[in-house]
């Protein structure tokens, strides 16, 4: 987990410090959420397939690195803190908190509904409910309910980058099953 969670950091903070060239305020690839997903959709049974295709059996210290879903919600606590502490920008930190929780939450039910095959939509979903979240902290935050008309453009955004940030952790659970 800390090392997932350091992952992801390290992402979020080389992401914060190079510009998009899209001309859009608010709108940015997203890729620690990669690291988010890729820990919501790697399960128990994927290091005990592994173990039983090898002929072995799973061992004690195998299991415990399997992780739950409130291992990925921590991962992403823990980046969203830590990324507003580092990056100096914790005037963001209730839009990123709340577009966290909101886009992880999305997560959850999309990993019961998706295949590993389609992780890329679970990451699509995700961040058009990650773009819905910050709008709502924006409008509660300001008072301003008008905020809202900038939604569809995040939303045409999320829908893209989520599906970047979704075929990142789709194909880095793929190569890390067939290793």
């Amino acid at each position: 987990m800390a090392v997932l969670t350091a992952s992801a950091l390290i992402i979020f903070i080389i992401e914060a410090q190079i510009p998009l060239p899209i001309p859009i305020w608010g709108v940015k690839l997203g890729l620690a959420n990669s690291v988010t997903l890729f820990a919501l959709f790697y399960r128990r049974t994927d290091r005990a397939e592994r173990s039983a295709q090898s002929g072995s059996r799973a061992n004690r210290s195998e299991d415990e690195a399997a992780l739950t879903t409130v291992d990925a919600l921590l991962i992403l606590i823990c980046r969203i803190i830590l990324g507003a502490v580092f990056t100096g920008r914790l005037v963001t930190f209730a839009f990123s908190l709340s577009g966290g929780l909101l886009g992880f939450a999305a997560q959850a039910v999309m990993r019961r509904l998706v295949s590993d095959r389609q992780i890329w939509v679970c990451g699509a979903v995700s961040a058009v409910f990650h773009n819905i979240g910050q709008i709502l902290a924006a409008m509660l935050i300001t008072g301003t309910p008008a905020i809202a008309a900038y939604l569809p453009v995040l939303i045409a955004a999320g829908l893209i980058t989520g599906v970047i940030t979704g075929f990142v952790a789709q194909i880095t659970l793929s190569r890390i099953r067939r290793s």
